[in-house]
């Protein structure tokens, strides 16, 4: 064994092992719908400079959101209740009292001067000692805080604090407030600063004597010091960041929540799990033979990092995240796939002396695709986990987590094992167990037939635009139904003599015509019924079901919820994904050329249009799972035209005399047994989250099948086409 290969061998064991701890000792954290959680309930209340309203709820609902993603709550359900109040829906909250005092303070942070005895103030407070300070008019507010974070000092005395930096006008504020107070001389109350947080003095430095009179501090920069532990510091700086609650709220209501998924629909989807995967490695073994089992012993290997990895930062596990987890297994083949049909390459048109060396060679040729698609997904993930809140948010992390996970899987762990075994004499005398030492059934077909696909890219594009209008039209025609989730609805609170099962509820609920109603346990003995707005016949009826099934029912709340993908989190999520598009298309700019960039973002937006399109005409919600499948189609379609656009720019090098056509149509020949089998992957997961998973995942899985499909097609028949038009209309480089 080489030294580098050593390095990768040792380097693969110790994060196996780190995994392996984490994923034992580490509990994980189950979301909503699998397990329930705190639910509290918070009312807003109207003061002399606000009333309360729905307005004003809304934005105390965004602020609260902030500071339910600083608290690392992950995946939390916040909607508003009526006109003055908002639930939120905490999975796996340690601390729940806790967790209701932060959201409900109103940390308002001001800064005033301090007044000398015989000026005039406009309040008293006692200062931290408890001496009375005369405070002036507040010169800056919270609103002028670009950034808190709590710090520790143990050189400076200072210990646990929050440095604060200000932005903008807050900048020109905080120098001549504390100019004004350097002019009062050492120990004149005069010269201190207070720092004041919902009417309590938290800090009252005095201005340090470097400071000039008039001069002041101007960096835009100060530290709130105090008898702080770590705890108090971390909560008080997510306080500010967070912002001001622009009304006050209280606590009403606080109580568990069952989960909104029962038993039998997470244990099919369990068993949906297990079987999709268990095809999916088939395939793979029946395919790439001995390759194969190796590869689907590093996709285990995969499972347990990514598994300890999201367990290790505390998300929430929620049942489309783990179908999506699921996914991702299937999808992070797509790696070892590339490798080893690169390596049949190397060995069989070639022909590489062994299996080994084609293996090298396969690792070698397939690292750049391997890198650039990886690459254009971790700079969506980044960019929607810095400018996007919420689920959308937590997608970020998701998969930024799997890809880098799966790179690891397929360039250390895969060739540590492939290469092992390709290295034992038994392989080097019966190659073909390999997998490597043959054509393949797709290649084999291709290479016999040689079609000429894109012979008339234009006749492809126009089919392209046909199927697009068409798909495109289902949102004029039928509209898009937006799920609760974007749309609010109704929520419906019963009280009960005695505990009902939740699942018997949903099945009745199902059987009346409301399938989407959402069904939780509540407390004791309660039950509450979300749905989708409705009329007040309808709402007879599902009283009605519930009253039936649980022998009398007293209907105790009847309210209209608003969306838990406010506008502020939709705006966010819109934002980031355009963002996200802009910068994939200046990586492929720079690392392919203009070309490939814009023909790659153009089949992407063509996928997102006739996804929504087929759901449209087909009825079918606009949900949060709706999205979750849609961002995983939007990467997926990147990587399949990222590793066609590659293989165009190795054959340009090669053979920079020959004419577009004659260059993209070997290259989509080339990549299509990997755009087969890697889609193949997919699909058996798919289906099998489809047919066995249950209506909870029917969706999900239905809007990725599709997905993968119109990706697959995009990238062959959009993609490339467009390559070769746009490419014939300038001078064409490598």
């Amino acid at each position: 064994m080489t030294r580098s290969a050593r390095v990768r061998a040792l380097l693969a064991l110790a994060l196996l092992a780190v995994s392996l701890y984490i994923a034992a000792t580490v509990p994980v954290r189950l979301g909503l719908d699998l397990r329930g959680g705190t639910q509290i309930v918070l009312q807003t209340r109207s003061t002399p400079a606000a009333e309360a309203g729905r307005e004003a709820t809304d934005r105390t609902l965004e602020v609260l959101r902030g500071r339910i993603d600083a608290l690392g709550i992950a995946e939390p359900t916040l909607v508003r209740s009526g006109e003055n109040r908002i639930i939120a829906e905490l999975p796996g909250v340690q601390d729940p009292r806790k967790a209701a005092e932060v959201l409900g303070r109103t940390a308002q942070l001001t800064f005033h001067p301090v007044r000398a005895a015989g000026h005039d103030a406009s309040r008293t407070l006692p200062d931290e000692s408890g001496t009375p300070l005369r405070l002036g008019p507040a010169a800056l507010t919270g609103e002028h805080v670009e950034e808190a974070a709590a710090r520790f000092d143990d050189r400076g005395g200072a210990g646990w604090h929050v440095t604060v930096d200000f932005e903008g006008a807050g900048r020109d504020r905080w120098a001549r407030l504390t100019g004004e107070a350097a002019c009062h001389p050492v120990g004149d109350p005069a010269r201190r600063i207070a720092i004041v947080l919902d009417d309590t003095v938290v800090s009252s430095p005095q201005v340090d004597p470097s400071v000039a009179c008039r001069s002041g501090i101007r960096d835009g920069a100060t530290q709130i010091t105090g008898s702080f532990g770590p705890a108090e510091a971390r909560e008080l700086s997510l306080l500010i960041n967070g912002g001001a609650l622009p009304v006050p709220v209280e606590t009403v209501e606080q109580r568990t929540v069952g989960p909104t998924l029962g038993a039998q629909a997470i244990t099919a989807s369990a068993w949906a799990a297990a079987v999709g995967t268990a095809l999916t490695a088939l395939y793979v073994v029946a395919v790439y033979r001995l390759m194969g089992l190796l590869a689907v012993l590093a996709l285990a290997c995969y499972g347990l990092v990514s598994y300890a990895a999201l367990a290790a930062l505390g998300a929430a596990l929620t049942l489309p995240g783990l179908a999506g987890f699921v996914l991702a297994i299937g999808m992070a083949v797509d790696a070892n796939v590339l490798v080893f049909e690169r390596a049949r390459e190397e060995y069989t048109a070639r022909r590489r002396p062994s299996a080994r060396s084609a293996l090298a060679a396969g690792f070698r040729n397939a690292f750049s695709a391997i890198a650039d698609s990886n690459v254009t997904t971790l700079i969506a993930a980044a960019l929607l986990f810095f400018l996007a809140s919420g689920p959308v948010r937590g997608f970020g992390v998701t998969l930024g987590i799997g890809v880098l996970a799966s790179m690891f899987s397929a360039l250390v762990i895969t060739r540590v094992l492939a290469e092992f075994a390709a290295s034992r004499p038994g392989i080097r005398r019966s190659p073909a167990l390999t997998g490597i030492a043959t054509t393949g059934a797709v290649r084999a077909r291709l290479t016999r037939r040689d079609p000429q696909l894109l012979r008339r890219p234009r006749r492809w594009l126009a089919t392209g635009a046909a199927v697009l209008v068409l798909a495109g039209a289902g949102t004029v025609v039928r509209g898009v139904d937006l799920g609760v989730e974007f749309t609010g609805g109704r929520l419906l609170e019963y009280a009960t003599s005695s505990p009902v099962d939740a699942d018997r509820v949903r099945a009745a609920l199902d059987d009346a015509g409301f399938p989407r109603a959402v069904v939780q346990s509540s407390g004791a003995t309660g039950l509450t019924v979300r749905t989708e707005p409705m009329s007040n016949a309808q709402e007879a009826e599902v009283t009605g079901a519930v009253r039936e099934l649980a022998g009398g029912a007293e209907k105790v709340r009847d309210e209209l919820v608003g969306p838990s993908l406010g506008d502020e989190l939709r705006r966010n999520a819109l934002v980031a994904l355009a963002v996200a598009l802009a910068a994939q298309l200046l990586y492929l700019a720079v690392r392919f050329r203009w070309v490939f960039g814009t023909a790659a973002v153009a089949a992407l937006a063509d996928d997102v249009v006739i996804l929504v399109g087929v759901f449209a005409w087909l009825g079918k919600p606009l949900d949060g799972v709706f999205l979750a499948a849609l961002l995983t189609v939007v990467g997926y379609s990147v990587n399949d035209s990222v590793i066609l656009f590659d293989r165009v720019r190795e054959l340009t090098g090669r053979h920079r005399d020959k004419p577009w056509p004659d260059l993209v149509n070997p290259a989509v020949l080339q990549t299509l047994p990997r755009t087969v089998n890697t889609g193949m992957g997919a699909a058996l997961v798919l289906t099998a989250l489809a047919v066995l998973g249950g209506s909870s995942l029917t969706d999900f899985a239905l809007a990725l099948l599709i997905g993968i499909a119109v990706g697959t097609y995009s990238s062959v028949f959009t993609a490339a086409p467009l390559a070769i038009v746009l490419g014939r209309r300038g001078p064409r480089s490598g």
